[in-house]
Order: structure tokens, then C-alpha cells, then sequence
């Protein structure tokens, strides 16, 4: 067999292979580089800025930083709404692994109860994961030191310390201060739509009510901020930047604090606990305001019954709510400014000074009807005076003093509800006072138009004769009677009632000073001695003689009795026969001194069945402003 012969090996192709080889793999290696160091400067350069700023959102956060509020003061330095430091506990759903088992832990813990966890769970699913929700709105110092020691285990758990609103003298101011309570969505809405919104980043409450509500802007103050850097479990690790939020300025206003709590109480009784039969506290259903008339700034507000502010601040809960919002008694209306009322014989006088003027009336006119009052030439029924037999021979000052029902009536029925109602818009009747909080009602003083449009019925004759005695459509607030005894104890001149007094400006407080509305023209002098004259006489031997005897000083007033319900024909009035619901309201209104005012009041108690039940309101507030050396009226 002859051997095969081995081909030699072609080292030159070999060669020229690998380094084919050799030069593809370095060109991909080259483009594989090339690739990396141009996505490197698309990372590096290019977009250095964008990621740059994604790389400092991981690690830099900016908090908002809130403005202390300021502090509300009465005219003597008293403070009526402050801050307290509370701490709440507050946890980040995205940075917390296990939500629930967190939840457990802590419960366990702080001793919290199933309420608190249950409400902490429907805000979890309310709010955004990113955003802290607060899990306890007040800790305690025992609470506070067991998760200090224990914080570490809790990842997105925080401890965050603030100032909250506090009002140490509860119900009696109520319906002065209003109160502040969390932001919800509501007030987002509306801070956004003001462009106020980032103002409040940070910020837990905002004015819900009253002053604080009215002078939000000026107590919130202007929101500061801390730029921080943050570990992976997002405690702050060290503060890079801070701007220091700018504090709310404090202001002060004309309540009177001790005057303010005596007026309160003129509107507390005894009575007993029908199921313990034990005598307790009672707050009568009411309203008193009391004016300086110089300027009608307000110095005491009450509206009773009312409720502990302190309650909304961080959040009232709906047992609570419905207990006050389901009582008869309404005490979440402020009386004082939402009560309405048919304002009764307290507008005689300002009704006196309008026949004056339009030269319906003079000063010698005098009537003499026999204890009632029919419309001429007709066989309408008879509207009585409070006596039987009438009053004899009355003028204009008599009618006021005695309270004649019957001149008024003739008055209405010869001036007519056209010059009637322009005339009494002039007092402040039928529109706002312009007090500065918003929760007013302009009650209402009706026209022909006004009973178009509500009833679609034309206007009788009949309808104007008991707006002579401030009743039939006519209602007023509380507000609007001592404004308008206020324009006849100044003759003339109408001031805007105002709360604030004075704001901090640099360290001092600033007076405010309020636009006066259009004066009350055309009339003379001797119109306002008049009406002024009568009202003198109803507390020297008219209406509400009784109850001033005597006074230190001299003084004004006028009884009134608002009607609730109609008497049929024939029907007389007894206050002990009738449901107490349906018994008259008792209004009273005065000033003092007679010569240049410095105060007046003006009370409404509901059911309480005659004006003459309110006049002993009126005596001992009047009592203790003059004569009390503590009670300063200075006008700085």
C-alpha cells in the first residue's frame, strides 16, 4: 500500500485570516467605544443640567417652612387667639415598605386606639402616597419619647413639631374670633384660584370663620422655606439653604375683654336639669352688642348660645359636629350679625325723624285715638295699641316714651312704604352693617319690588301700616338695631360697626381707621332732640322706667317686642299661655351719656315675651362701663 501524503499548512491564509479577525474585532471594539464615550458626553454634557437637577430631586428637598400666625389682642393687650407648640406624628406611605405591619408596630407602641388606625387608613386613601399624612394630631410627651427612642425601626415616619391655634377664653368670643381649622380641598381650590396656593405650602390651618377668616392675609404672614439634603430613608442628613418664613402681624381689637365676659353672662340663668333635677348653667338664646357710638367701633359681641372654637382646630369630629349642628338652639349661628328679627318699636325713633323730615309729621302734631287704629274710609280691621282705651293726646316725643302704636300706624299709612324704605336704607335697614366678618345677613326691608318678586303679589296699603311698628315683612340683625341707634344717638352721622382697632406695623401698633357711610342729610337738629328727647323719657317715665331708676347718668333707650305669630281677631296676648317657642322676642336699645354717647348697647332675647325683659341688659352693661374705672374708651 503506498502512504498518503499530509498537504502542508497554509500559514499565509492563516495570517490573513486572524488578522481580519483582529482588525473586526478592534473596529468593534472602537465603535463599542465610540458608542459609550459619546453616550457618556450625551450624559455628561449634553443633558448635564437635566440630570443633574433628577440626580438633586433624589437627595435635595426643599420643605416648606410656615409662618408663625399672628396674635390677636382686645383693646387693653389681653391676648384672645394664640399659638401653642404641638407635635404630631406623621408618616410617608411611599417610603414605607409595609404599611400595615408599620401601623401595627406603632399602635402597639403609642397605645393608639382601632379609631385612630381606621382614621389614619381613610386620609391614606384620600392623599397621595408621596405626601406625609398626620397618624397623631397632638402627641404626648410619653408618646414622643417612646418613638424617639424607637425611630430608627420606622422608615418614613417623622416627628413634626408646629405652632396651633389656641383660644383660651373658649365660647364667649366664639362668634368674635370665628376660628381656624384645617385646609381641605375647598380652600385649596380657592387658594389656587386666588394664586395664594404656594403661600400655604407647609401651612396645616387658615381662617374658617369671624376675624380670623376676615383677616386672614393679614394674620398668616408669608411662607419660608429650608433646601435640605436627605438619606435613602429620607431623614435629613444636613440643611443647605434656609429662608426664614415671614410671621403673620399680630392686631388688636375694640373688644373689651372683661366687658366682653360680662355681657356673656347677662345671658346665663339657672335653670334645672329636667332628668337630674340639679340647677344648671343655662345660656338663653340671644344676642347683645355693645358700641362705642363715637365711632360704633364694637367693644363687646356676644351671641348665645355658643360652642369651644378649640374644637375645629384640629378637626371636629361628627359626633361632635351633629351634636351642635341637630341643636334646637342653634348655637352655631351667630346671632349677632345671622339673627334675624322683626325689629319692633325700636325704630320708632328713626321712623320719627323720617315723618320729621319729609314734613309728614311736625313737632306740634298730635293724635288721640281710642286704643286703635283703622285705615281711613274703610271697614279693615283694627290695629290696637298696647292699652285698651288708648293713650289721650299724644305728640311725636309722647308716641316714642309710651311706645303708641297707633301714631306710628297713622306715620306708615301717610308716608307710604316708598319713602318709608328709602328712608330707613338710610339708617342701615335692609343691607349689610359692614362689619368686618363676612357671616352677615342684610335681613330685609321691604319694598313693592321685594314683594313682586318673592310673593308675585302687588303692595296693599295694609302691608305698610305694621312696618310703622317694625314688624310685618321687615326683619333686621341685632348688628343693623344698634347701627341704627347709633345714627340717633350721633344725629346723623353713620359709622361702619368694626371689630379691629389697631395692626403691628415695625413694632407698633397701628390704628385702622374705617370709611364712614353717606351721613343722614336734610335733617335738622331739632328732629334728632326730639327723637333723642323721647327715648330720654322712655327711661325716665315711659316703657322701661322701672329699671332705671335711680342711674348715675343720663341716658336713651327704647323697649321693642318682636312679634313671632299672628293673633287671630279678638285674640289677646298672654306670654305664660304660649309654647315657648312661639312667645314674643324682647328687644331693648340705648345709649349713654344723654349729651355726647360713649356706649351703647342693644339686646334681643328670643321668647322672651316683652321688649321690657331685655332693658335690664341694657342697664347693667351701661352700669358697668360708666361707672367701672377699669373700662377705658380711649380712641389710640
Amino acid at each position: 500500500m503506498s502512504k498518503q501524503k499530509t498537504p502542508f499548512r497554509n500559514h499565509q491564509f492563516e495570517t490573513s485570516l486572524f488578522n481580519q479577525r483582529v482588525i473586526v474585532a478592534f473596529l468593534f471594539m472602537l465603535v463599542a467605544i465610540g458608542g459609550l464615550v459619546f453616550n457618556l458626553y450625551h450624559l455628561q454634557v449634553r443633558n448635564h443640567d437635566r440630570y443633574q437637577v433628577r440626580s438633586n430631586r433624589n437627595r435635595i428637598k426643599i420643605i416648606p417652612v410656615a409662618p408663625n400666625r399672628g396674635l390677636i389682642y382686645d383693646r387693653n393687650g389681653v391676648v384672645l387667639a394664640q399659638n401653642i407648640p404641638v407635635s404630631t406624628l406623621e408618616l410617608t406611605p411611599a417610603k414605607i415598605d409595609d404599611i400595615n405591619a408599620t401601623l401595627a408596630s406603632l399602635q402597639k407602641l403609642l397605645n393608639l386606639s382601632d379609631h385612630d388606625i381606621a382614621k389614619f387608613k381613610k386620609l391614606m386613601h384620600r392623599t397621595r402616597s408621596t405626601k406625609p399624612i398626620t397618624l397623631i394630631e397632638q402627641m404626648s410627651e410619653e408618646q414622643i419619647a417612646k418613638f424617639s427612642v424607637n425611630q430608627f425601626h420606622y422608615n418614613g415616619t417623622n416627628i413634626n413639631a408646629y405652632l396651633e391655634r389656641y383660644y383660651p377664653y373658649g365660647e364667649s368670643l366664639t362668634h368674635v374670633l370665628g376660628y381656624v381649622g384645617k385646609i381641605n380641598d375647598r380652600d385649596i381650590r380657592t387658594l389656587k384660584k386666588d394664586n395664594r396656593y404656594t403661600n400655604y405650602e407647609g401651612t396645616h390651618a387658615i381662617g374658617k370663620l369671624g376675624i380670623e377668616l376676615y383677616y386672614e392675609s393679614t394674620l398668616h404672614g408669608k411662607s419660608g422655606y429650608q433646601k435640605v439634603e436627605i438619606n435613602s430613608h429620607g431623614r435629613i442628613v444636613r440643611t443647605l439653604d434656609y429662608v426664614a418664613p415671614i410671621p403673620g402681624k399680630d392686631i388688636k381689637l375694640n373688644i373689651d375683654l372683661g366687658l366682653q365676659l360680662y355681657a356673656y353672662n347677662q345671658l346665663k340663668i339657672k335653670k334645672e336639669n329636667p332628668i337630674t333635677h340639679k340647677m344648671e348653667d343655662y345660656h338663653r338664646r340671644g344676642s347683645i352688642v355693645v358700641l362705642d357710638p363715637r365711632d360704633d367701633s364694637v367693644l363687646a359681641m356676644v351671641s348665645s348660645p355658643s360652642y369651644d372654637p378649640n374644637l375645629f382646630v384640629h378637626g371636629i369630629s361628627s359626633k361632635h359636629y351633629n351634636a351642635l349642628l341637630n341643636n334646637p338652639d342653634l348655637p352655631l349661628l351667630n346671632r349677632t350679625t345671622l339673627g334675624i328679627y322683626p325689629p319692633g318699636s325700636t325704630v320708632k325713633p328713626q321712623i320719627a325723624v323720617a315723618a320729621l323730615s319729609e314734613k309728614v309729621i311736625t313737632p306740634n302734631t298730635t293724635t288721640n285715638f281710642p286704643g286703635w287704629w283703622r285705615i281711613p274710609h274703610s271697614k279693615s280691621r283694627k290695629f290696637r295699641d298696647d292699652i285698651r282705651w288708648g293713650h289721650g293726646q299724644v305728640n311725636v316725643v309722647k308716641a316714642i316714651e309710651k311706645s303708641v302704636d297707633t301714631f306710628f300706624y297713622q306715620v306708615a299709612y301717610d308716608m307710604g312704604i316708598d319713602r318709608l324704605s328709602t328712608w330707613m336704607n338710610k339708617f342701615g335697614y335692609g343691607k349689610p352693617s359692614g362689619i368686618d366678618i363676612r357671616e352677615e345677613s342684610p335681613a330685609n326691608m321691604p319694598t313693592r319690588d321685594w314683594k313682586h318678586t318673592n310673593y308675585h303679589q302687588a303692595w296693599y296699603k295694609g302691608d305698610t301700616i305694621p312696618v310703622g311698628i317694625g314688624q310685618g315683612y321687615w326683619t333686621a340683625t341685632p348688628m343693623q338695631i344698634a347701627k341704627a341707634t347709633a345714627v340717633i344717638a350721633d344725629e346723623g352721622i353713620v359709622h361702619r360697626p368694626h371689630l379691629l382697632k389697631s395692626v403691628m406695623e415695625d413694632g407698633k401698633f397701628k390704628p385702622i381707621i374705617f370709611k364712614d357711610f353717606p351721613q343722614v342729610n336734610h335733617t335738622k337738629k331739632q328732629y334728632w332732640n326730639l327723637a333723642k328727647e323721647g327715648m330720654h323719657r322712655v327711661i325716665v317715665s315711659g316703657t322701661a322706667r322701672k329699671l332705671f331708676q335711680n342711674l348715675a347718668y343720663e341716658a336713651g333707650g327704647k323697649t321693642g317686642t318682636s312679634q313671632v305669630f299672628g293673633l287671630d281677631k279678638g285674640e289677646e296676648y298672654n306670654s305664660e299661655e304660649v309654647a315657648e317657642h312661639l312667645r314674643d322676642h324682647a328687644l331693648f336699645t340705648s345709649f349713654a351719656p344723654l349729651d355726647k354717647p360713649k356706649v351703647l348697647v342693644a339686646a334681643v332675647l328670643e321668647n322672651a315675651g316683652w321688649g321690657k325683659y331685655a332693658a335690664p341688659i341694657g342697664r347693667n352693661i351701661m352700669d358697668y362701663v360708666l361707672i367701672n374705672p377699669k373700662i377705658s374708651l380711649d380712641h389710640t
